[in-house]
C-alpha cells in the first residue's frame, strides 16, 4: 500500500503522521525563533552554536538511557507524556524569555530535546503496531516525508510570524503544537511492550540494547555503516556556505538556495520510496552511495545549478537510508528491544554529525571546500563498501523477501 493510501485508509497511522508533522514543524519554528533572539540579545555566534549543541548533540549522548522508556512503558503514553513535557518547558521559555539569563534558557532547551528524544525512538517502535508488516516501507516514507515537510517549512512560517507576534508569541505556537500533538496521540490504540522477566536498572536495559547491537551481525552492520557515512559526510552543511562564497563566487541567495536543495531532494525520495522497489539492504546500500556521490560531485562542481543538482539528487539518497534503516530494524529486532536499538542508533547519529562539523571545519581550514566535499565523498563511499561486505557476512534473513 502507497504512502497516501496508508495516511488515508489507516486512521491509527493517520493521527501518528499527522501528530510527528506538527511537532516537528513547531520545532523548527521555535528553533528559528530562539536563535533569533539568542543572536539578537547577545551578539555572538558561540551563543547560537551552544543553543544548537545543547538543544541536539548533548541530548543524543542520552540515546541509549532514552530509548529504555520506550521500551519498558506503554508507547502512546510515553509519547504523551514526551509531547506534554515539551508543551510545557517551551511555555515556560517563552513565559520567561525576557528574564531568563542565557545558562537558565540553555538548560530549558536541553531538558525539552532530551524529551524529544524520549519522545522519537517510541514513536518509530509504534510503527509496526499500526500498519501491517508489508505497508512498514512506504509507513516509514510517508513519516519521513511528514517530518522533513514541518522542519523545511518551520523557518518560512517563523519568517511570516516572527514580525507579527515575536518571540515569545511564536514560542507559544510551537508550545500549542506539543499539546495538539498529544491529543492526536490519545486516540492511538494502547502498545504495551513485552515486560522484562527481572526488574532491572535503567542503565543494565541501555547496555543490554547496546550488547545487542554488538552481537547482532545485520544490527552491527547496519549501525556502523550509518554512523560512519554521517560522520563522512555531515561537514556539507558547514562546507556548502565555503564552496558558494569562495569557490563558485555565490552571493547569500545561492547559499539558501543549495541549503534548499537537499530537503527538495529528501521530499523527492520519501516521494519515490512510498512504493519501494529494492530489497532493503541494496536499498539502504544505495542511500550510502547516492548521499557520499552527492558530495563526492558537489566538490568537482563548476557552477551553483550544477551543485544544486547533485545535492539534490543526495537527499534522495538520504531518504532511502532512514527508509530502509527503520524498516530493517522493525522487522529484525524483538519488539521489547526496539526503543533501546533506535535510541542507541540516532543517539550515535546524532554525535557523529557534530564530531564531522567539528572535523569539517578544521578540514576547511586546512585545505579547500573542494577538498573537504571531495574528501567526504570518498570516505562514504568507501563505508558503502565495507558495509555491503558486512551485510553480505550478517547471519540470517534480512529483512523481508527481497521486493523487486
Amino acid at each position: 500500500m502507497g504512502a497516501l493510501r496508508l495516511i488515508r485508509s489507516v486512521p491509527p497511522f493517520r493521527r501518528l503522521w499527522t501528530a510527528r508533522s506538527i511537532s516537528f514543524l513547531g520545532d523548527s519554528l521555535s528553533l528559528v525563533a530562539l536563535m533569533v533572539y539568542v543572536a539578537d540579545t547577545t551578539g555572538q555566534a558561540l551563543a547560537v552554536a551552544l543553543l544548537l549543541l545543547v538543544g541536539d548533540f548533548a541530548p543524543a549522548l542520552l540515546g541509549p538511557l532514552t530509548g529504555v522508556i520506550a521500551d519498558r512503558f506503554e508507547l502512546r503514553r510515553v509519547m504523551i507524556v514526551s509531547e506534554l513535557a515539551q508543551a510545557a518547558l517551551i511555555a515556560v521559555i517563552a513565559l520567561g524569555i525576557t528574564v531568563f539569563p542565557l545558562p537558565l534558557i540553555l538548560a530549558l532547551v536541553a531538558l525539552r530535546s532530551i524529551a524529544g528524544h524520549i519522545f522519537q525512538p517510541a514513536s518509530r517502535a509504534v510503527v509496526p503496531a499500526l500498519v501491517r508488516d508489508r505497508d512498514l516501507e512506504g509507513a516509514n516514507a510517508a513519516i519521513g516525508f511528514g517530518t522533513n515537510g514541518g522542519e523545511a517549512l518551520g523557518p518560512l512560517l517563523a519568517a511570516l510570524l516572527l514580525p507579527l507576534l515575536d518571540v515569545r508569541g511564536v514560542l507559544l505556537i510551537d508550545a500549542a503544537s506539543f499539546l495538539l500533538s498529544a491529543a492526536l496521540l490519545a486516540f492511538l490504540p494502547a502498545a504495551r511492550p513485552s515486560a522484562p522477566d527481572e526488574p532491572t536498572t535503567i542503565l543494565n536495559d541501555a547496555i543490554t540494547g547496546l550488547r545487542h547491537i554488538v552481537a547482532t551481525p545485520l544490527l552491527r552492520a547496519i549501525g556502523l555503516g550509518f554512523i560512519a557515512v554521517v560522520a563522512c559526510n555531515g561537514i556539507d552543511d558547514v562546507a556548502l556556505v565555503f564552496l558558494t562564497k569562495d569557490t563558485l563566487h555565490g552571493g547569500d541567495s545561492a547559499v539558501g538556495l543549495l541549503l534548499a536543495a537537499v530537503g527538495l531532494g529528501l521530499f523527492a525520495g520519501y516521494a519515490l520510496l512510498a512504493r519501494p522497489r529494492l530489497a532493503l539492504p541494496v536499498l539502504l546500500l544505495a542511500g550510502f552511495a547516492i548521499s557520499s556521490a552527492g558530495n563526492l560531485l558537489t566538490g568537482f562542481a563548476w557552477a551553483v545549478g550544477a551543485a544544486f543538482a547533485v545535492q539534490a539528487t543526495r537527499g534522495i539518497g538520504l531518504a532511502a537510508m532512514d527508509v530502509a534503516t527503520n524498516t530493517l530494524i522493525q522487522r529484525n529486532v524483538p519488539a521489547p528491544l526496539l526503543g533501546r536499538i533506535f535510541g542507541s542508533l540516532y543517539g550515535a547519529v546524532g554525535v557523529a554529525a557534530a564530531l564531522s562539523y567539528l572535523g569539517g571545519g578544521l578540514l576547511l581550514d586546512l585545505t579547500s571546500p573542494r577538498t573537504a566535499f571531495i574528501a567526504a565523498g570518498t570516505g562514504g563511499l568507501l563505508v558503502t563498501l565495507a558495509t555491503a561486505v558486512a551485510l553480505r557476512r550478517a547471519d540470517g534473513r534480512i529483512g523481508s523477501e527481497p521486493i523487486t
